[in-house]
């Protein structure tokens, strides 16, 4: 396990400069808005092979952050789910991602993946064991809580007193 853990990827939200700061880079965003239960962002993929456009909702109170993706071919899922603590300072919310992730085909299934991930990043104390809990525990709740709703985001996210809104694809 350990030949592949990767260190925790924490990435900023610079909401003035209008600013995403990721592991591969600073990219520009084009919508950031604060909502009743976070932050909404919006930015094109530049060059990117397989996707065109991210949105997110990065949502505190649930260690969530709900990414749709607007593919450039056929859409591979619905929604993903990044399971992260987020904080905000100053107009600059930082995201760090606890590794475990949920694949949402809404009204389908759902899935938890990169329990691997999670495991090899806590054998080399990438992470602590309360952050390891952490992950885990939203993880299943989340899952759970999408199944009782069928595996409908919306209908689940409705349970934890959340909305949220979309923009429609940015035409090619």
């Amino acid at each position: 396990m350990v030949a592949w853990a990767h260190s925790l990827k924490v990435e900023r939200h610079d909401v003035p400069r209008r600013q995403h700061h990721t592991n591969t880079g600073v990219r520009a965003v084009h919508t950031y808005r604060l909502t009743p239960h976070g932050l909404y962002v919006a930015r094109s993929f530049d060059a990117h092979p397989r996707i065109r456009h991210w949105q997110a909702h990065l949502l505190p109170a649930l260690h969530l952050v709900a990414c749709r993706y607007d593919f450039h071919d056929r859409r591979e899922h619905d929604y993903y789910l990044d399971v992260a603590d987020i904080t905000c300072r100053a107009d600059v919310w930082e995201v760090r991602d606890l590794y475990l992730d949920l694949i949402v085909h809404d009204g389908l299934m759902a899935e938890i993946v990169d329990t691997d991930e999670l495991l090899a990043a806590r054998e080399v104390e990438f992470i602590s064991e309360s952050e390891m809990h952490r992950a885990v525990t939203v993880a299943h709740r989340t899952l759970s809580g999408l199944a009782r709703a069928r595996y409908s985001l919306a209908d689940w996210l409705d349970t934890q007193g959340v909305s949220l809104h979309w923009q429609d694809p940015i035409p090619a």
